[in-house]
């Protein structure tokens, strides 16, 4: 686990292959996905690391449904009976109405490559007993409530990886939360920078193309992505970095 400080009170957590990110004021935490269920115990330290106790910890919210980000909640939600919301249609994919996300044949394939082993096989350790995992306590986020949270960020619907997923801004620092719509790395991807997750993780790649560039251009200055380093939108504009192929 590495914690990094992006804005006067946002803070990144580099977990296993997976980033969360916190958001601390006077008011209490408000956390952003919350790893894979292995990183349960890092993401419950890493709110205590930045100055806070879980009794702190006044909503999860999430991106989108993917076991490397619900990860931790069921522990969150037993131990501080903390709310978690998402966005409308990402309730459904939490609850497990249905089921978005690689499929054990895709994974099988990645076994082609070293890269593709190692992320396997750490993939498969970070959900060890816990494959079936659903949050039913997910609830539909809605403007008011984000305005009320720490961080008073701003929903925007994101779909393309998941068709419910839901990218947050605070327009307070200019940090945008892109979830996996908009990524800067990922143990697949052969180089760094604002990117697309490998078509193989998205459920639609048009629509995941369309939220990114879509995403890009808008104003911001910090980028906190669900997989790799944060990014500045300085000098370089992202927009001017990322573009449709």
């Amino acid at each position: 686990m590495k914690i990094d400080q992006v804005s006067d009170s946002v803070y990144v957590v580099a977990g296993t292959n997976v980033n969360w990110a916190l958001i601390g004021d006077g008011g209490g935490v408000t956390l952003i996905d919350a790893g894979y269920p292995c990183d349960t115990e890092d993401v419950v330290s890493s709110i205590s690391q930045i100055g806070y106790q879980l009794t702190d910890l006044a909503a999860v919210l999430v991106t989108h449904a993917h076991l490397d980000h619900i990860g931790a909640i069921p522990a969150l939600v037993e131990r501080a009976g903390v709310p978690v919301y998402t966005g409308a249609e990402e309730v459904r994919h939490a609850k497990r109405d249905y089921l978005q996300q690689i499929t054990p044949t895709d994974m099988f394939k990645q076994l082609a490559t070293a890269p593709g082993r190692r992320w396997v096989i750490h993939t498969a350790r970070a959900v060890a007993g816990h494959v079936n995992m659903t949050v039913p306590t997910a609830a539909a986020v809605d403007d008011d409530t984000l305005a009320g949270l720490p961080g008073a960020l701003l929903a925007i619907p994101a779909p393309g990886h998941t068709s419910g997923h839901t990218a947050y801004l605070m327009p307070s620092e200019g940090v945008l939360f892109s979830g996996d719509a908009l990524v800067t790395g990922h143990p697949l991807l052969p180089e760094t920078g604002p990117q697309l997750l490998p078509q193989v993780f998205n459920h639609d790649e048009s629509e995941t193309l369309d939220t990114a560039l879509r995403l890009a251009g808008r104003s911001f200055r910090v980028l906190v992505p669900g997989h790799g380093l944060p990014a500045r939108n300085e000098p370089t504009p992202l927009s001017q970095l990322f573009r449709r192929p």
